[in-house]
């Protein structure tokens, strides 16, 4: 039996799970109601089977607690996984007048002639993002994603809730309590955000000292998406856990629908094929009182050796 949990978790969806139809046409074979448990105090749970991105992860966590919703701050990291979702919208407006970009999701796989093309308009449309502010501001917003709801949630009265500095102050002053939940599921908002968000809601949990995290997550794409989850919610307990002077307990994953795309199967079973390596050690630095605070420059990996990035596309 493999022991890695995100290594179980995939070989039981290759052995067990459902072909299913899905949003982006691609199809997917699926379970749902996974869990993976992973002890933060054993190492950071970034996977080594194959190399994945930390700066990624580091810019895009950052982003979130900024509570920012525009992708300029992630191009300015070099940071693209956000990049399509906002170029979607720039070709679909009127005011786009470049090269036909219809159903350009799919065209950038199988159309080999229409992908310089494709590839060149990204480039103008992220070169434009981070050097005219009033373009990035009509279209690098991407509605009110994760940041948005995390940091600065609408209330029916017209105000504002700011649920991570509220769960942080709770597990200050009440670490025993059983509301310390953030939501990134805002009925109202769904239909204006440019992906509703997939990891959906988070639970903060203390006990001996240490604090452990929950979180539930509505859909996960298992190759490409959960490894960055992973990551994401570690380093965001572990942050927090500093902040509110606690160890780092587990990070607790549930999935809904846990799912693997059809077009990702082989790189899967190439990285099934590979022996896990030690944990790498997180390191956080700077004397920050919030984590509000933190510079991509203060967190780093120690001692990260994964194997080879094995390359897949992303459904959008």
């Amino acid at each position: 039996m493999l022991e890695d949990p995100y290594l179980q978790l995939a070989r039981d969806i290759l052995d067990h799970g459902t072909y299913k139809d899905d949003r982006t046409g691609t199809g997917t074979y699926s379970l749902f109601g996974a869990q993976m448990r992973f002890n933060l105090a054993d190492g950071f749970p970034i996977l080594t089977t194959k190399k994945v991105p930390f700066g990624l992860i580091k810019s895009e966590l950052l982003w979130f607690l900024h509570g920012d919703t525009n992708i300029q701050f992630l191009l300015k990291h070099h940071n693209h996984i956000w990049d399509e979702w906002a170029f979607k919208n720039w070709v679909n407006s009127p005011e786009y007048h470049g090269p036909d970009m219809t159903n350009f999701e799919h065209r950038r796989l199988d159309d080999t002639a229409f992908a310089p093309i494709y590839k060149a308009t990204m480039q103008q449309f992220d070169d434009q993002i981070l050097t005219d502010d009033t373009f990035a501001a009509k279209f690098g917003n991407l509605g009110d994603v994760y940041g948005a709801q995390w940091r600065h949630w609408q209330t029916r009265s017209g105000e504002t809730i700011d649920q991570i500095a509220n769960v942080i102050e709770m597990i200050k002053k009440t670490p025993d309590s059983r509301r310390l939940i953030v939501s990134a599921w805002n009925p109202e908002d769904v239909p204006s955000m440019a992906l509703p968000p997939c990891h959906t809601l988070f639970q903060f949990y203390v006990a001996d000292g240490k604090l452990s995290c929950q979180l539930y997550q509505r859909s996960g794409d298992v190759f490409l998406g959960v490894p960055f989850n992973i990551a994401s919610y570690a380093l965001l307990t572990a942050l927090i856990a500093k902040e509110t002077g606690l160890q780092v307990g587990e990070f607790v994953h549930t999935l809904g629908d846990a799912h693997i795309y059809t077009n990702h199967v082989e790189q899967v079973k190439t990285q099934l094929e590979r022996t896990p390596k030690a944990a790498p050690k997180l390191q956080l630095s700077g004397n920050h009182d919030s984590i509000f605070d933190y510079e991509m420059s203060d967190i780093k990996l120690v001692g990260y050796d994964p194997a080879p990035a094995i390359k897949a596309p992303v459904a959008i």
